[in-house]
């Protein structure tokens, strides 16, 4: 950002924070929150961060008038002070009103660039959902707006903050127990790609598809598309690598220490379901190169997993052990014999008996529930704080950028070694152009707003 929109970033958070000093010298001293995107995930994100403490839901946004009456009344029901919250349909009408210390962002991955940055131009803290964006210098503009506007930003990889990985991270990596590192699995063997081939046709009364599709291509509607397997378009995210590797390398990141890979390189397509309506690969592995080590990706979205006890997984190979971990569990294998070490998920539903209907009615994952918190305890540690929290924007740009172009090397069919300094690909102009996505107008990519 130029100085010019750096300015107009920080005089709009002043006037937002001008707008919420009032409320808390009116006696209002809860944290003010608005929901970008009312759906699955929006919803789980939202009534976990209601257990951990009592704020004040104040406004929801959706194209899907369905879904957001529906999470209107749902939070009237759940906070403290029961009042139903505003509703909009347009996230800029609600980002307008400036009275909001917290914005969550839960849409579709192509739209969370930029309602995250209008967030932190108005002066909101912001959690926004994996991956950070949908091409490297979208994701690049969410990091430099955070920065710009001093804000506070969570992605939401919350494997970061699952207890059982906490505690194998302590247990076993920090205490040196794996030896020399130079080797890490991740993959994904979920049968998670939609199969379906239906019709196209007109998008439902209460979906306004022309806002839903926003700055991505236009795509003839089918039932697809809304909710949840859009992701079976690329047009709209960047498929499995993007919506599952993107846990797992961060996870391995993380429990590592580990920054930018130098070199990426991937292979896949779709290999064996030619029938459906999806365009993403149904098979793709991808090498993420560091200097300390090599990190291997691999997902099959039909078949069996090689190893059906850990079908979505990370797998640290040191010279002294073997590290194992998933969403449920952690198992350390000493080299040569010795004990194992092990531990599970944690479940909490005897001190938030909610957990047990919002699984039933709003598919809450049980062994998510604990992760979920803890990342939102740690956001709102870093808001009072003013620091960065444990999935700050940051890392999350690394994590979802090294996703991103774990694609294009494989549309391109060769490796990429990629500059973070410069965000350009050495010597590969042809796929340094390929980490800005064209924007659909009116709008406009946010790398050159």
């Amino acid at each position: 950002m130029d100085r010019r929109k750096f300015l107009a970033g920080s005089a709009l958070a002043a006037s937002a924070a001008a707008t919420r000093h009032a409320y808390a010298a009116a006696g209002d001293t809860k944290r003010r929150v608005g929901l970008i995107g009312c759906g699955w995930y929006g919803k789980c994100d939202l009534l976990q961060l209601l257990n951990i403490e009592p704020v004040e839901v104040v406004s929801l946004c959706d194209v899907d008038s369905n879904m957001l009456n529906e999470a209107a009344d749902l939070f009237a029901t759940r906070q403290v002070s029961k009042q139903r919250p505003r509703t909009y349909g347009q996230y800029t009408e609600m980002l307008a009103e400036k009275d909001l210390d917290i914005v969550l962002v839960a849409t579709p991955d192509h739209w969370h660039a930029l309602p995250m940055i209008a967030a932190v131009q108005s002066g909101a803290d912001v959690y926004v959902q994996k991956p950070t964006g949908v091409d490297v210098l979208e994701s690049k503009a969410m990091l430099d707006a955070a920065r710009a506007n001093d804000r506070v930003v969570q992605v939401g990889t919350q494997r970061r903050s699952t207890p059982h990985l906490i505690e194998a991270k302590q247990r076993v990596v920090d205490a040196g127990l794996l030896g020399d590192v130079a080797h890490a699995e991740v993959c994904c063997y979920y049968h998670m790609r939609a199969r379906k081939n239906p019709p196209d046709t007109a998008p439902p009364e209460y979906l306004d598809y022309e806002t839903w599709t926003g700055p991505a291509p236009m795509r003839p509607y089918n039932e697809l598309v809304h909710p949840r397997s859009w992701r079976a378009f690329m047009e709209y995210g960047n498929g499995i690598v993007g919506d599952m590797c993107v846990h797992m390398l961060d996870m391995v990141r993380w429990q590592l220490g580990l920054g930018w890979p130098k070199r990426i390189s991937s292979s896949g397509g779709i290999y064996v379901d030619h029938d459906s309506k999806a365009n993403i690969s149904d098979t793709q592995s991808a090498r993420y190169e560091f200097d300390e080590l090599d990190i291997n990706w691999m997902h099959r979205s039909w078949g069996n997993a090689p190893d059906p006890e850990w079908p979505w997984a990370g797998i640290i190979y040191g010279d002294r052990g073997t590290l194992k971990l998933d969403v449920h569990k952690y198992e350390f294998t000493p080299r040569g014999g010795g004990q194992k070490l092990t531990g599970e998920k944690l479940i909490e539903t005897d001190k938030y008996p909610t957990d047990i209907a919002d699984q039933k009615d709003w598919r809450l994952e049980l062994h998510v529930a604990s992760a979920i918190r803890g990342h939102m305890r740690d956001f709102l540690d870093a808001i009072d704080q003013r620091s960065k929290p444990i999935a700050d924007i940051e890392q999350g740009h690394i994590s979802s950028a090294s996703c991103i172009m774990a694609n294009v090397s494989m549309e391109l069919g060769r490796s990429l070694e990629f500059d973070p300094t410069t965000h350009t690909i050495v010597g590969d102009d042809e796929a340094t152009s390929k980490l800005k996505r064209p924007y659909r107008k009116p709008y406009v990519h946010p790398s050159q707003a």
